[in-house]
């Protein structure tokens, strides 16, 4: 008898441990915590965009929605002053982004003009998800929603403070009123 009070004590104190442990740790409520690698080389820090939307989106060079890097484009220039856009290269679906940093880059700048900031090629769902991307799919750590990326081109807006705005699915546009309601 003892023995399992004894038993039951320590695992009392081990569970309170834990418990304090996990409350120490937050997950971050904003996206300015978040460094990542840039494609040209250097670190993209989003702390540098405080003040203006982010829109972050997981792209990919040979998807059938590859053209929206045009859209995308056409949106930066026209709203840089309040809105940075964010690419993040993958090849998660349907190995539709196959080529190296160096490759990404060279197409994204001579077919569409890209001038807006890109990652270094990550991984958006899976084992080896991204933690920016763990941050943006769960409400659990972004404090806002559960979000699904299901395809090339899911894009994430965030506010002027990095807070998680919405998700929107690969179909929905760069120019299209469920993004552009935001910018006004």
């Amino acid at each position: 008898m003892k023995k399992f009070l004894l038993f039951a004590i320590i695992l009392v104190a081990a569970t309170s441990v834990i418990a304090k442990d996990k409350k120490l740790k937050p997950h971050p409520k904003n996206i300015y915590s978040f460094k990542v690698p840039s494609i040209e080389g250097g670190t993209i820090d989003f702390k540098k965009y405080k003040g203006k939307k982010i829109l972050v989106v997981n792209t990919a060079s040979k998807c059938g929605y590859t053209p929206q890097y045009e859209g995308l484009e056409k949106l930066y220039k026209e709203n840089k002053d309040k809105l940075v856009i964010v690419g993040f290269p993958a090849n998660n679906f349907g190995g539709q982004e196959p080529g190296s940093d160096e490759e990404i880059q060279q197409f994204c700048k001579v077919r569409y003009g890209v001038t807006f900031p890109l990652a270094s090629k990550v991984e958006v769902v899976g084992d080896k998800t991204h933690p920016l991307f763990k941050w943006l799919t769960t409400k659990e750590e972004n404090g806002v929603l559960d979000a699904k990326v299901k395809w090339n081109f899911t894009k994430f807006l965030l506010d002027e403070n990095g807070k998680l705005l919405a998700s929107f699915e690969s179909k929905v546009t760069p120019q299209s009123e469920e993004i552009l309601k935001y910018l006004k």
